[in-house]
C-alpha cells in the first residue's frame, strides 16, 4: 500500500501572530480569501508546536506558499525527491537504531547529554528503555552499587530535579526524563540541565537555597554531576520562540539532538505499519488478512482517528480482538474525533 497526502509548504505566514516560515504541513482545505485576510487550513497536528487539529495560517496571497507533489515528503525549507514508502520506513529505522546506538554511548559514559524529539505514540521511550534495561543486567552482574539506569516520567519541580541529578550522578548513571516538558518553562531547572550537561572537566550543582527536605534526603548543597542526561519530548527545540528558545538553544548545544523525524501523517503511520511488520500483534494472533485489514482501516480513517500511533494500533488491534463483527463500529465512536 503506497501512501499519500498532500502536503503544503508555507513560506511566509502567520497563526496567531506566531511567524509560520517555511514550515511543511498536511493540506485539509486550499487557500480562500476572507474579510479578515487570507488564509489556508493545515493539519497542525502534524507539526509540534502546534494545536492538535486543523489551523488557520494567514498569508498574503498565493506566493507565499506552494504545494507539494503527492508523496512528497520534505524538510522545512529544503527541497527533496519523493519518498517511497519503503525509503521512508528505512530513514526510520535508521533514525531508532541511531537513537539506541546513542543510548548505549551514554551508558559508557561517551555521550554525555542526548534530546530525542518526535510526536507521541512513535516508541521514543521503548528502545532507550530496551538498553537501559540490559545495562542493568550488566550492572548487576558486574556487582557495581554506584552506576544508576532509570527513566523518570512526568511533571518535576526544580528542587525534585536537583535531587533526581544527586541520586544520578555517579560516574556511567544515565537519567532518562521522559515527558518532563514543565523542566523546560521553568529557569531554575534549566539552569540546573545547563550545569549537569556542561561540556567542561568538572560539572558542578549547587542548591544555595535552606531545604529541610534535601537535607532530610541526604543531599548535598554542592555535589559533582558525572553522568549522563536522555531528555525525550515531543517539543521541537528549533521551532521554539522567544526567551525560551535561548535557553533551550543552550541546552541543545551541550547535547547530542536527534529529531526522529516523524513530521507528516504519512511518516507516523508507516512508522506503525513497521512495528506492526515486525511482530507488534504477535499475541493477537491475528491472520494476515486480518492484520491487512486493520492496518487498511486505520490508514482509510487517518485523518478521523484522535492521534496516530502506536497506542492507537493497540487500541484499535484490542477492539478487534474483543469483537470481530462490531470492531469498526467501536473504533468509531472511541477512537475517532467527534464531528
Amino acid at each position: 500500500m503506497q501512501t499519500t497526502e498532500k502536503q503544503v509548504r508555507i513560506a511566509n505566514g502567520t497563526y496567531r501572530n506566531i511567524n509560520v516560515k517555511d514550515v511543511v504541513f498536511p493540506l485539509i482545505k486550499d487557500y480562500k480569501q476572507g474579510k479578515t485576510g487570507n488564509f489556508i487550513t493545515v493539519d497542525g497536528s502534524a507539526v509540534p508546536g502546534f494545536p492538535d487539529r486543523s489551523i488557520r495560517v494567514k498569508v498574503v496571497d498565493k506566493s507565499e506558499f506552494d504545494y507539494l507533489e503527492d508523496g512528497e515528503n520534505v524538510v522545512a525549507g529544503e527541497a527533496a525527491e519523493p519518498e517511497t514508502d519503503e525509503q521512508i520506513i528505512d530513514r526510520l529505522r535508521e533514525r531508532f537504531e541511531i537513537l539506541e546506538d546513542m543510548t548505549y554511548a551514554a551508558c559508557d559514559g561517551v555521550v554525555r547529554g542526548m534530546v530525542v524529539t518526535g510526536p507521541p505514540g512513535v516508541g521514543k521511550s521503548f528502545g532507550v528503555e530496551k538498553v537501559l534495561k540490559e545495562a542493568g543486567i550488566m550492572k548487576k552482574l558486574s556487582q557495581d552499587s554506584l552506576r544508576r539506569f532509570g527513566v523518570e516520567k512526568g511533571a518535576a519541580t526544580p528542587i525534585g530535579l536537583y535531587q533526581l541529578l544527586y541520586d544520578y550522578s555517579a560516574d556511567g548513571s544515565v537519567l532518562v526524563l521522559d515527558d518532563c516538558d514543565s523542566v523546560l518553562y521553568d529557569e531554575l531547572s534549566l539552569n540546573l540541565l545547563k550545569a549537569a550537561l556542561d561540556s567542561s572537566p568538572k560539572r558542578t550543582l549547587s542548591w544555595r537555597s535552606e531545604s529541610r527536605a534535601l537535607a532530610n534526603n541526604g543531599v548535598p548543597d554542592q555535589f559533582e554531576f558525572k553522568g549522563s542526561i536522555i531528555f525525550i519530548t515531543n517539543v521541537k527545540f528549533e521551532r521554539t520562540r522567544g526567551k525560551l528558545k535561548d535557553h533551550l538553544d543552550a541546552i541543545m548545544s551541550r547535547c547530542h539532538y536527534l529529531d526522529l523525524t516523524l513530521d507528516t501523517m504519512r511518516d507516523k503511520f508507516l512508522r506503525c505499519k513497521q512495528i506492526v511488520a515486525d511482530g507488534m500483534l504477535n499475541t493477537y494472533k491475528f491472520g494476515e488478512e486480518e492484520q491487512k485489514e486493520l492496518m487498511d482501516y486505520i490508514y482509510t480513517n487517518k485523518n478521523k482517528l484522535r492521534e496516530m500511533s502506536l497506542r492507537m494500533v493497540l487500541k484499535i488491534a484490542d477492539l478487534k480482538k474483543m469483537n470481530a463483527s462490531k470492531w469498526k463500529s467501536y473504533a468509531e465512536s472511541t477512537c475517532m474525533k467527534r464531528g
